[in-house]
């Protein structure tokens, strides 16, 4: 059977290229007689693979030497907890902008632990744009503010970073990670799931700045103490290793392409196709405002919820599978990350343009 064009959020597509090495290499990793599978997370050869992965995403970002690489379990969510746990604890404050449902559930989770403040929200037009704030909207006593750089149900992003002033910014990436070049110094930590744009699901990355380290409450859960993974190099226990293998063969696949300059161009352009369609359409149209666009996930609606599900029962038929879109939104969605082709998007297009044509 051919393979699919899979426009799904997460777990996403993996380069072809990727899946084909992993393949080959399935029964025998590079003469070891044994797969990554099967390797001890403590041996030799699993060594070269989590040290070899973190010296690509370091070269990947241009990360200082100042930053920790942790690889975690969890996913993203579990971190929503970790943050506040670790790093709440000064005036045990956290400024909050909540622009969708991950901003949302992190905002209500470090509530537990603090005093959480919801500075700005995009609720109000069913987060289709990022909220404007400057300097004097965050508390300077905070311990830290908490952004969803790129929200994948809604498709917004950051085009321009928060003024947050001396408080430290965090920032969930998941859904952007690797998209485009990226100042890591900008913020205090980084962190994202990989199932959409990095590895499969199983593995989160944690980018966090050392000095904020080492301040983790009593009550905070071992495994959910960023020190204690970072003195320990991320095997404190049994990591996702073979999920941390396939990020390494992405890392060096994007390398390859060029790094991440070049990946923006190439997602630029992948965006670019179906924008343009979508402000041309007579059929469709985009749901977020066209200045707080994502280049990674590309909502779209019709007038008609008749017409959308016929939309996308008939594209997945035509092998677009994972179009439809989150209930809250409803209509679709294309999440087009790096390991989209540009010929997906153009394929895409076409078959948009065809059903326009049949059905306007």
């Amino acid at each position: 059977m051919a393979r699919v064009y899979n426009f799904s959020a997460g777990p996403s597509m993996l380069p072809e290229e990727v899946l084909k090495k992993a393949a080959a290499e399935m029964l025998d990793y590079e003469g070891s007689g044994q797969s990554v599978m099967e390797m001890s997370h403590r041996s030799k050869v699993y060594d070269g693979i989590i040290k070899g992965a973190e010296a690509l995403l370091r070269e990947l970002m241009n990360i200082p030497d100042n930053y920790k690489v942790l690889f975690l379990q969890g996913g993203a969510s579990t971190q929503f907890a970790a943050i506040p746990l670790n790093f709440m604890n000064g005036n045990k404050k956290a400024d909050f902008i909540i622009t969708g449902q991950w901003a949302k559930k992190a905002y209500e989770e470090a509530a537990k632990y603090g005093e959480a403040r919801a500075v700005a929200s995009s609720k109000d037009k069913t987060f289709s744009y990022i909220p404007k704030t400057t300097a004097a909207d965050f508390d300077k006593d905070a311990d830290y503010v908490h952004i969803c750089l790129n929200n994948t149900i809604y498709g917004t992003i950051y085009h321009e970073l928060p003024d947050t002033g001396n408080v430290p910014l965090f920032a969930d990436i998941s859904s952007c990670f690797l998209s485009e070049p990226l100042d890591v110094t900008r913020f205090g930590l980084l962190f994202g799931g990989a199932q959409k744009n990095v590895a499969p699901a199983g593995l989160t990355i944690v980018i966090v700045r050392e000095d904020l380290l080492g301040n983790a409450r009593d009550i905070t859960p071992t495994m959910l103490n960023y020190k204690i993974m970072a003195d320990n190099d991320s095997l404190y226990n049994t990591p996702p290793c073979y999920t941390i293998y396939i990020c390494k063969l992405v890392l060096e696949w994007i390398k390859q392409l060029g790094g991440l300059e070049a990946m923006r161009e190439r997602n630029i352009k992948k965006a670019n196709l179906l924008y343009d369609y979508l402000d041309n359409s007579k059929m469709f149209r985009g749901t977020v405002v066209k200045e707080d666009r994502s280049l990674m996930n590309v909502p779209f609606v019709t007038d008609s919820d008749e017409l959308n599900d016929k939309f996308v029962k008939e594209a997945t038929a035509a092998g677009f599978v994972n179009l439809k879109g989150h209930r809250t939104v409803g209509g679709m969605r294309a999440s087009i990350y790096n390991a989209m082709p540009v010929e997906g998007v153009e394929k895409l297009v076409e078959f948009m343009r065809e059903f326009e044509k049949n059905n306007g």
